[in-house]
Order: structure tokens, then sequence, then C-alpha cells
């Protein structure tokens, strides 16, 4: 209530970046004083024993988790843990240092409840971050995102380098590993959403040919065809990936109230938020179908209710992520979406997420 009175009506005064960055800024105090934390956890965090998964031999303790993209250099997990999250995935890192694109770089789209951003991948660098997030304890899963550096001339074998170095810096902290091949703000767009590409890319990370490997999954698109998806998942599939996330923001400016003119002002840039959700279930359903159920799916891409999480996880999610839906709800979303799946399973008279998913469909 607070959020929505009084905080979203200042931060809204802002530019959109410059909101996220004195909302960062003050995660960072939340992470640094056990007494905030305290405050946090007593007025955001709720908590069940029937929302607890066990993913990956990971216990989650409830499946809302931060998507990636917020917490770019792994400063805030302690407040991110308190406000109620059951797990944080830290990035997108990439091997070398990013400032990102020029600013302006985000934008909101407040009759859609979207954001449009092309930030560009800026970030302190996998090492730095990882070096960082030594000192972060927290008790839920952490996961990290890697892309590819954000410069034009990191191609080809260079790009797959630029991989592998994060690759294995990230495994030293992370409970497990997205990989990002599917952010379209940089330059050259989209990375390795070609299945020969994606292919050479898991070869040299060496996901099948290691026993020891860490939980790693793919991110996915928003923008894909079916056939198109069928075919990275063919790929990622002979490479015993361990899951999936779905879905990345969107290049295309479709299902939009905003004004055209508007939208040109702003340009090229991801949109995230309820415009891209229903292509989200969409991809989430595929995924869930052509893998017979069997590779866990974390569903991002959308969720701002309790009602769009449910379709989610309908649809065939695991877990799931938010962002969007934080800048437009505030952090109450969390502990809201989780009450009500806890009030779900109640009424169905059921004791775990994967019987309320077995339940709901009868």
């Amino acid at each position: 209530m607070i959020y929505n009175s009084l905080v979203k009506t200042l931060l809204f005064q802002l530019d959109a970046e410059r909101a996220h960055d004195l909302t960062y800024q003050f995660a960072q105090k939340v992470s640094d004083s056990s007494f905030l934390q305290a405050v946090a956890r007593a007025i955001y965090n709720y908590q069940s024993p029937k929302l607890s998964q066990n993913i990956w031999g990971l216990t989650f303790k409830n499946p809302i988790g931060l998507a990636a993209g917020f917490d770019k250099n792994g400063k805030i997990p302690r407040a991110m843990e308190a406000t109620g999250f059951g797990f944080v995935e830290v990035g997108s890192i990439t091997g070398d240092p990013s400032i990102g694109n020029p600013r302006p770089r985000m934008f909101r789209l407040p009759k859609d409840r979207a954001v449009i951003n092309r930030m560009g991948l800026n970030n302190d660098g996998a090492k730095t971050v990882v070096k960082r997030l030594k000192n972060k304890k927290i008790s839920i899963p952490l996961g990290i995102n890697i892309a590819k550096t954000h410069d034009s001339s990191v191609m080809g074998d260079r790009a797959i380098q630029d991989y592998i170095h994060s690759f294995h810096e990230a495994k030293k902290i992370a409970d497990y590993i997205t990989i990002n091949i599917s952010c379209p703000n940089t330059e050259e767009g989209k990375t390795f959403e070609d299945p020969k590409a994606l292919n050479e890319l898991l070869s040299g990370l060496n996901i099948r040919g290691d026993a020891r490997m860490l939980p790693t999954l793919v991110k996915i698109s928003s923008d894909l065809s079916k056939a198109e998806l069928m075919k990275l998942l063919q790929v990622c599939e002979e490479h015993r990936v361990h899951g999936y996330v779905a879905c990345n923001t969107s290049s295309k400016r479709d299902n939009l109230m905003t004004n055209s003119s508007v939208l040109d002002k702003i340009g090229t840039g991801g949109l995230s938020g309820p415009p891209i959700a229903e292509k989200s279930i969409q991809i989430i359903q595929w995924i869930s179908k052509a893998t017979n159920g069997q590779k866990p799916i974390i569903g991002v891409g959308g969720i701002d209710s309790f009602s769009t999480a449910l379709k989610m996880m309908l649809a065939g999610a695991d877990l799931l992520q938010v962002y969007t839906g934080l800048i437009y709800e505030g952090p109450s979303l969390i502990k809201d979406i989780n009450r009500q799946l806890v009030k779900e399973l109640k009424e169905l008279n059921v004791d775990t997420i994967h019987q309320l998913v077995t339940a709901a469909e009868l």
C-alpha cells in the first residue's frame, strides 16, 4: 500500500533508470544492515513449507525469484532474501566490464505497465562480480546469468572464449548458471540463437561431458517461432542442459496501448511486462511438452499478479521470476503471489506446488 500510494508516485517522477538507481542504492543499504533486513522481513517476507521445492538438489523456499537485470553487479542478494524471494539471479555478467549503451536507455510504458530497455549489458565484469559475491552469504539459491561481452569485435571463437571465462568464474560461487543467448540489447542483436552457433557454444562449455557440472540453464527469447524453438531445444537436449529460462524481453511491439509516436521516439530495446506474458506462457508450454515435463523451467516475462503466475505454472514453469512487475506493484508482489499460492493449495486440498499443477488440470 505504501509503495503504490507514495513511493511509486515519487519514483515515477524520475527518469526510469534514475528511479532504478535510487531503488538499487537503497537495497544496498538494506543488504549492509541487519536492522533494515529485519524490517524488510517483517513487512514483506512470507514463507510456508507448502511452497518449498527441491530442484537440481537445491532447496527453493518459495518459487518466486528475482530475474536477471535488476542486480547486475551482485550487490543486493541479502536485501532480496530479506524481502522474501525464494532465489535470486544476478547478472547478466560478461567476460569484460561494460558501461553499456548511452543514456537514456530505459523507458516506462505506464499504459501497458511495461518497460523498454536497451541497457547494453552494463556490468562490472565476471571476475569483479564473482569476487564481490564471495562475501554475500545468503541461504537461498544464487543463480548467475552470463552473456557475451557487449563489444561487436567479440565474435566467433572469441565470443565462445568470452562465455567460457564468465562460466568458469560463475562456477566458483553460483548454485546454478543461466546462459543468456537471447539478449537483444547489444549492437549485433541476438547472439547464439542460431542452432549451429549454440551447438559450438555448448560444446565449448562442455556441459554434457562434465559429470560435476553445476545446473546449467539456457535463457530463451520470447520472439521465437515454434519451429525456431524446437531447433534450439534439440541442440540443448543433445548437450543435456539442466533446464530453461523462458523468456527474455521482446524486440517486437505487439499488443501495446502506448501511442506509436511514443514508441518511435523511444526506439529499439527489449520490451518486458504484461504485453509479453502470453508469449512467455506459450513458449513455456512448448518447452514443457517437448521435454515431456522432465526439465525444470523458470517462467519469466510479464508476471505482475497471482493470476499470471498461476498461468505460467500451469503451462509448465516450476519456478518464476519477476522484475518489471516490481516496478509497478512494489516488493509486496512477492508476498501476494506466495500467499495466494498457499491459499490455492489449501482450496485444492494438496500439499505441494507439483500437486497443485496436477490438481488444477483435473
